[in-house]
């Protein structure tokens, strides 16, 4: 049976000031936040009312506050339904939303005459998307970037109705009063808000069914990197040839010129050349054979 506020919620009873009938006829067997509506807001305008006559941090108002909190947790799920296809367990967005609502709580004022269920939902949503802002970012990124990005969802849909096409960055940057490069910069950072698993399947409906992990699908051999290994190896080798052979070397290979004309520059034959470039390119096969 949910406790009522004619029944003690805690070890230590409240005063009597506390403990009298509700004034309500609530049946006992309804826990508070199941209450309806109509019944639930005239119930929290009294225990608001009481809650301002009580001195805060005595154990009366810590009563009274968290009966009203239990009072309107029904605001609390019915603020967090709307985020139940987010990945988050909708616990932990329950748990954020009633943040919110104790905030609420601490701020609202019943002699402005508004209504504690219009003055807490703006205040329990809120608590629930700085949530997503703030933990929900694969990779974290300036919180300028993160609001930024809402923007950009905001602005785009609005003006992908009214030009029946996706804006570009320039009319996006025209409507938020920004660069066209602050827009980039923001479409590029909405790519860190979710990350994809490199161990993920494919989907069937996409008609990956039977395919390897992304990881499999991304990697490739890169022949580039045998290269490398022959660069590393070949330098210290052609370091040690006398200066001729460098010489014909670069020309043929960095030059790009042809036996010949390796001669002209040279002053010898181009058959000279030919065996020069022979017997330096057996050394140098020979000690890349011998590392191997």
């Amino acid at each position: 049976m949910s406790p009522r506020l004619d029944a003690p919620r805690t070890p230590d009873a409240p005063s009597a000031a506390l403990t009298r009938p509700l004034p309500l006829d609530v049946p006992a067997d309804v826990p508070l936040d199941r209450i309806g509506p109509v019944d639930s807001r005239a119930l929290s305008k009294q225990l608001f009312a009481r809650l301002a006559e009580l001195e805060e941090g005595t154990h009366d108002h810590a009563y009274v506050r968290n009966t009203l909190v239990e009072l309107n947790l029904a605001l609390v799920r019915f603020a967090a339904a709307r985020y139940g296809t987010r990945s988050e367990p909708m616990e932990d967005i329950v748990q954020v939303g009633t943040i919110g609502l104790i905030k609420a709580i601490d701020r609202f004022e019943l002699a402005r005459g508004v209504e504690f269920p219009t003055f807490a939902m703006p205040t329990i949503i809120g608590e629930i998307k700085r949530f997503f802002r703030d933990t929900s970012w694969s990779v974290h990124v300036p919180r300028r970037l993160q609001e930024l990005r809402l923007d950009l969802a905001r602005v785009g849909d609005e003006l992908a109705q009214r030009l029946d096409r996706a804006p570009t960055p320039a009319e996006l940057a025209e409507a938020l009063g920004i660069s066209p490069e602050e827009v980039v910069e923001g479409m590029t950072a909405s790519n860190a808000y979710t990350a994809t698993s490199l161990d993920a399947q494919p989907d069937e409906e996409d008609g990956g069914g039977g395919e390897a992990a992304l990881a499999d699908r991304l990697g490739y051999e890169d022949h580039g990197l045998t290269g490398i290994e022959y660069i590393a190896s070949l330098k210290p080798m052609i370091a040690s040839l006398p200066e001729r052979e460098r010489q014909i070397l670069s020309l043929r290979f960095v030059s790009g010129l042809t036996q010949s004309e390796i001669g002209d520059e040279l002053g010898i034959s181009q058959m000279h050349v030919s065996r020069l470039l022979s017997r330096t390119l057996a050394r140098l096969r020979r000690g890349l054979t011998l590392e191997e």
